[in-house]
């Protein structure tokens, strides 16, 4: 047995108690969960009012600065393929792309374009929007809706089951960083249209993608265009009537960012109503073969995810 420890005497234990004092203070000074050894969470699940949520979404799984870097060429892809605003929840909320192009531009991105090929008329689309004005207001033609053919590059997809070559745009083709901010909606062909099905606004002819297999056929497009980073629009959620409404709009104001598409498409899936009903991941088909191809993971109760209110 060890014996008793010797008393200490009052200037000893003032010495000692100042250390403890500096090291607290230190310690207030290191990111939460870093002293615990903890890693930021693979999925982000924020709600609130749509900037401070994007930006907190963001934060969470590292910061914009993480997919970003000075002089980087970014281009953003929403849904803005519908003449219509923002409360048929048919394209993605104007202030999600705002705050996405800000947060962009703050991280010292040389050059951020906001593209899609529209199914409704191109000029209506980007103005009832409200994606056009706000992108607009931050730099002119910043927002653009491609539909000339000459703004798209044949390009073979190597690892593409049905298909295999594909028109894609060419600013996304030389682009730097893909950013995918879809709203989160029902559609008719494939369930659900999400970060990976939103992938075919980058491609000038998607008809051919519905003479295939819709869902492998978007899973092949996911394995070219695979975003660096996801910001899902559920603020609100198309949950009846999609791609282009109307339907039944829920109300969630959620917005959840990860870097794996596929996590972030399979956690929407599961968080909300669809048709009246809800759904795991894995009975969406192309979230299940994105997952078997490993294009990233759907099996969300294995991942880290970080909640949070703002």
């Amino acid at each position: 047995m060890k014996p008793f420890a010797k008393p200490i005497d009052r200037r000893t234990f003032l010495k000692q108690l100042k250390g403890m004092a500096c090291f607290a203070g230190a310690s207030l000074l290191i990111p939460p969960g870093l002293m615990a050894g903890q890693k930021r969470p693979d999925l982000a699940v924020v709600t609130g009012d749509i900037e401070p949520a994007v930006k907190k979404a963001v934060d969470m799984i590292g910061g914009i600065g993480r997919f970003v870097k000075p002089g980087s060429r970014v281009v953003i892809k929403p849904n803005m393929s519908f003449a219509s605003g923002p409360e048929r929840a048919s394209n993605t909320h104007p202030d999600v792309i705002k705050t996405l192009v800000l947060m962009c531009r703050q991280a010292g991105a040389g050059r951020v374009l906001v593209l899609d090929n529209p199914l409704a008329p191109a000029e209506q689309c980007i103005e009832n929007s409200g994606i056009g004005p706000v992108c607009n207001a931050i730099e002119k033609n910043m927002a653009q809706t491609v539909t000339d053919p000459s703004r798209f590059k044949e390009t073979a997809i190597s690892d593409g089951k049905s298909l295999r070559q594909t028109d894609v745009m060419k600013e996304v083709l030389s682009a730097d960083v893909l950013i995918a901010a879809p709203q989160a909606k029902s559609h008719s062909g494939a369930g659900v249209s999400l970060s990976m099905k939103g992938m075919m606004g980058l491609i000038s002819n998607r008809r051919i993608m519905h003479r295939l297999d819709l869902h492998e056929a978007i899973v092949d497009l996911a394995s070219l265009l695979r975003p660096h980073l996801v910001v899902i629009d559920a603020s609100r959620v198309l949950s009846t009537g999609g791609p282009g409404g109307p339907g039944k709009v829920l109300t969630p104001k959620t917005i959840i960012a990860s870097a794996d598409m596929v996590a972030a498409d399979a956690y929407t899936v599961s968080a909300f109503e669809w048709y009246g009903s809800r759904y795991s991941a894995d009975q969406i088909k192309h979230i299940r073969l994105a997952h078997q191809r490993g294009l990233g993971r759907m099996d969300i109760d294995q991942l880290k995810i970080g909640k949070a209110a703002v």
